[in-house]
Formats: structure tokens, sequence, C-alpha cells
């Protein structure tokens, strides 16, 4: 059984697509242990408190520094022992010291094509925005593990959506969401529980 964190900062649609997939058997021998929020305001914890799974915050506002945020938050992901931590919309850069304790067991999804549109600065609707600024045809979402470059970790899955005449950055935002995130990161989820995804030199290998 893979036991799964999630790290969530809003109204967690991402993560609802994960506990969906687990629910109809497209995700199996996976369990959703604690969904954790920097924001106890998060619509994601009553998501986690519905489908059984524990639901924390860990908030920066309540510590003296931001490095004893990171020790707190680290501390609150070692108490549930996940085999896999997935960030699903967590707006909170992600501290060091958790990359460095789980290598390759910490996976994130960008609502772009990376490495188009990705990096420092891009996240939420700027992503959308930026890329309809630039006038791509196509843009899509990545799921990749996170190392200690933002958005540089070896990529897992990629699924292009095609921008639409008259698309504005939410209608885009609302149309990668449904095409590609809520389909890719179940997709990810499952090839890991069941071993099917390494890291070779630097770069995501999936078997068969």
């Amino acid at each position: 059984m893979l036991k799964t964190v999630v790290l969530v900062s809003g109204g967690g649609t991402n993560l609802q697509a994960i506990l969906d997939a687990i629910a109809e058997g497209k995700i199996t021998d996976t369990e959703i242990t604690a969904v954790i929020s920097n924001n106890p305001n998060a619509y994601a914890l009553e998501r986690a408190k519905k489908a059984g799974a524990a639901a924390e915050v860990v908030r920066p506002a309540d510590f003296p520094d931001r490095e004893a945020f990171h020790e707190a938050l680290l501390a609150k992901v070692k108490e549930y022992e996940p085999d896999l931590i997935v960030l699903a919309g967590f707006m909170v850069q992600v501290p060091m010291c958790l990359v460095k304790a789980f290598p390759n067991q910490i996976i994130n999804i960008h609502p772009a094509l990376i490495p188009s549109f990705c990096g420092k600065g891009f996240y939420g609707l700027r992503v959308h925005e930026a890329a309809l600024k630039r006038g791509v045809k196509l843009t899509g979402a990545t799921v990749h593990f996170v190392n200690e470059n933002l958005d540089e970790g070896p990529i897992i899955i990629q699924k292009a959506v095609r921008i639409k005449e008259g698309d504005t950055p939410e209608i885009l935002q609302r149309r990668v969401m449904e095409e590609a995130e809520w389909q890719i990161m179940p997709e990810a989820i499952q090839l890991i529980a069941h071993g099917k995804v390494k890291v070779v030199d630097g770069k995501a290998v999936i078997s068969e």
C-alpha cells in the first residue's frame, strides 16, 4: 500500500481528482493518509475529512521564522511516514529539508508543458496568462518529481491541451485542469504505486 500525503493550499480540485480515482479503482494499492495545508481555510481540508484522511494545518504565521515553519512542516509530514508526497496546488516553495528527506518521493503538477512557462513567478493563472500572451498553440500539464530546483525535477508524464480562439486565462485554466491535470496526476500515482517509475540519470523512466 502506497501511503500518500498531499500538500495543498486551496480548494483541492486535484486532491479530489485523486480521491475520485482511488474510489473508482483507477488508482489501486494507494491510501491518502493525510492532507496538510498551510491555509486553515483551504476547502481541501474538508475534502480530506469527507474521505476519511487526516486534515492538518501547518501555517507559516504560527512560527517565528521560515526555518521554524519548514522544520514543523517536515516533522508533520514525517509523522505519517509517507511513501509518496503529492503537491496539489501547494503555494509554498517546498523546503529543501523536505526534498532532502524524501528524494524522488515528492511529485508536483504544473499547469504547463515544462520547460515552458515554469520556474519562479509561474503559478496559478499567471501560467495561462503567459501562454496566451506568447500565442502558443498548445499548452498542457506536467507531473514531475521535485528536486532542489524549482520545476526542474524529472518529468513523469505530460499531456497537451489545445488553445482555442477566445480563450481567457480562466477558461484555459479550467480546460487544462479537466483535460490534463485531473487525468495525469492519478495516472502518475498509479504508476508509482506499482513500481513502474524509476529515476535514471536524472530522467524518469516508465516501465511497462
